[in-house]
């Protein structure tokens, strides 16, 4: 049986976890990838706040505009837009630095690794139970359906 999981009813959560996920992945982005770095948590903060901004609101539309150079590399164009939001990060927050194209590349692959990974962790979409619904009778159980009334041919698949 699927059952959909019932929310505590905070709209917040879904975005504080968001960020937080962003945030951890900015963190490991610039401890790992020479070239990305933060001067203080609050910038770091910052900064992954203003990643997770520009990828809910500009990313969309930079791939809608960039759709042909998408289709022509299969996709790849993705990682040259994310590569551009972070450097467009790194140079509107101060304490936040990102030193040029390569590092923005890989830091963005990185962040979106990360993220990824980390979402599927958390994740807590529909769960599966091995338990039997108890309204609804089992297909075998059931008598055949007589024909609908109809003047035209019964197809029955």
């Amino acid at each position: 049986m699927w059952e959909q999981p019932t929310d505590s009813g905070r709209a917040g959560k879904p975005f504080l976890k968001r960020w937080a996920i962003t945030t951890l992945a900015v963190l490991i982005a610039a401890n790992v990838v020479p070239g990305i770095s933060y001067v203080s948590w609050g910038a770091l903060l910052a900064a992954s706040l203003l990643l997770g901004l520009l990828n809910a609101f500009l990313r969309p539309a930079l791939l809608i505009l960039s759709l042909p150079l998408l289709i022509y590399s299969l996709g790849l164009f993705a990682l040259v837009i994310n590569a551009v939001l972070l450097a467009l990060v790194g140079a509107l927050v101060p304490g936040f630095h990102v030193a040029g194209f390569w590092p923005a590349f890989w830091g963005a692959l990185l962040i979106s690794i990360v993220s990824l990974v980390t979402r599927l962790l958390t994740w807590r979409g529909v769960r599966f139970t091995l338990e039997a619904p108890r309204t609804a009778p089992s297909r075998r159980d059931e008598p055949p359906r007589p024909p609908p009334p109809g003047d035209g041919p019964i197809i029955d698949v």
